[in-house]
C-alpha cells in the first residue's frame, strides 16, 4: 500500500506544475493591464510604466512565472495590489469558510443520497423508486442560485428561521455559527446528492444480481447483512470515484453559492478579485483550489484502492 501511496505522489508532481503553468498564463491572457488598474485612472503613462516595473510585469513570462513559483516555493504569495494585505492572510481567512461549506454539503448530499440510491434499488419500480428518481432530476435541474434564493426567501425572510447570508465561526459561537452554514450547505449539497442517489442506485442495482449476494441470501443470512455487508461494500467502490470527482464540483459551486449568500469563501475571494484584477490574490486563489482537488483525488484512490485491492495490486505488477 506504502508504495501505491509514493506511485500516486509523483504522478501528481507534473500535473501541480502543468496546473500552476495554466493559472500563471490564465491571468496574463486576460485582456486589460493590471499596473493601470493599480495606479488609478487618472495616472500618467510615466506612473503606469512605472507601477508595471515595480510589479514586474515588464519582464518575460517565463522570468515572471519563475519568481512567482519561486515565491510560492518559499511561502510567499505576493501582496494584494488593492488591500496591500499579504495574499497569504487573505486566502488563509477563505479558505477554511470554503472547506467547511463544501464538507458540510458533501456529508449532507450523502447522508441524503446513500438511504435513497440503497431503497430505491431495492424497490425498483416501485412508487418510492418514482418518487427518488423525481427528486434527483428536479436536484440536477435546479440551478444552485435559483435553489439558494429560494431558500433564503423561504426560511430568512418569511418564517425568519435562519439568517440570509454571512458566516459566524463556529468556533466562536457554535449555535449561530451552524445556523448560517444550514442554507448554502443545502444549497450545495442538494443538486451533488441527486448525482450521488444515481451512482448508489444503479451500482446497487448491478451488485444485487452477482452470485455471490444471491448465495449470501442462500445461506439465509438477514437481509440486512446481505444488503450492507455483502452488496453495499462492492458498490461502494465505483460510488467512492463520484464522490472524489464530485468534490471538485462543489468547490466551483461554491463560487456561485459563496456569491449568493455572501458566503466570505475562496469563491467570492476570487470573485473581487478578477472585478478588481487583482492577479496575486486571484493566482493564490485558483492555486489553493486546485491543490485541494489534488490532493482530494489522491485521498479518492487510495479509498478506492483500499476498497479494491486488485487496484493496488494490479499497480504494483504494472
Amino acid at each position: 500500500m506504502g508504495a501505491y501511496i509514493l506511485r500516486r505522489l509523483l504522478q501528481l508532481i507534473p500535473v501541480v506544475v502543468m496546473s500552476s503553468v495554466l493559472v500563471f498564463l490564465l491571468l496574463h491572457l486576460v485582456p486589460g493591464d493590471p499596473a493601470e488598474t493599480v495606479a488609478g485612472p487618472d495616472a500618467t503613462p510615466d506612473v503606469v510604466a512605472a507601477v508595471r516595473h515595480k510589479m514586474g510585469l515588464d519582464q518575460p513570462l517565463a522570468v515572471q512565472y519563475g519568481r512567482w513559483l519561486g515565491n510560492i516555493a518559499r511561502g510567499d504569495l505576493g501582496t494584494s495590489y488593492i488591500s496591500h494585505l499579504p495574499v497569504i492572510d487573505l486566502v488563509g481567512y477563505a479558505f477554511p469558510a470554503t472547506l467547511q461549506l463544501t464538507l458540510a454539503a458533501l456529508v449532507l448530499a450523502l447522508v441524503i443520497s446513500l438511504p435513497l440510491g440503497v431503497l430505491a434499488s431495492l424497490k425498483q419500480a416501485s412508487k418510492l423508486d418514482l418518487v427518488v428518481q423525481g427528486y434527483t432530476a428536479l436536484g440536477l435541474g435546479v440551478p444552485n442560485f435559483w435553489l439558494g434564493i429560494l431558500l433564503i426567501l423561504v426560511f430568512a425572510l418569511f418564517l425568519g428561521l435562519l439568517p440570509p447570508g454571512g458566516r459566524i465561526d463556529p468556533t466562536q459561537n457554535l449555535a449561530i455559527g451552524l445556523k448560517t452554514l444550514i442554507l448554502p450547505a443545502v444549497t450545495l449539497g442538494i443538486q451533488i446528492s441527486a448525482v450521488f442517489t444515481r451512482f448508489v442506485r444503479t451500482a446497487m442495482l448491478e451488485v444485487l444480481h452477482e452470485d455471490y449476494v444471491r448465495t449470501a441470501r442462500a445461506k439465509g443470512l438477514p437481509e440486512r447483512v446481505v444488503v450492507v455487508r455483502h452488496a453495499l461494500r462492492s458498490a461502494l467502490v465505483p460510488v467512492v470515484t463520484v464522490v472524489g470527482l464530485q468534490f471538485g464540483r462543489l468547490l466551483g459551486g461554491a463560487v456561485v453559492v459563496e456569491s449568493v449568500f455572501a458566503w466570505p469563501g475562496v469563491g467570492r475571494l476570487i470573485i473581487q478579485a478578477v472585478e478588481q484584477r487583482d492577479y496575486t490574490v486571484v493566482q493564490a486563489g485558483l492555486l489553493g483550489l486546485v491543490a485541494v482537488f489534488l490532493l482530494i483525488n489522491l485521498m479518492t484512490d487510495i479509498m478506492y484502492a483500499f476498497l479494491d485491492p486488485r487496484i493496488r495490486l494490479g499497480a504494483g505488477m504494472g
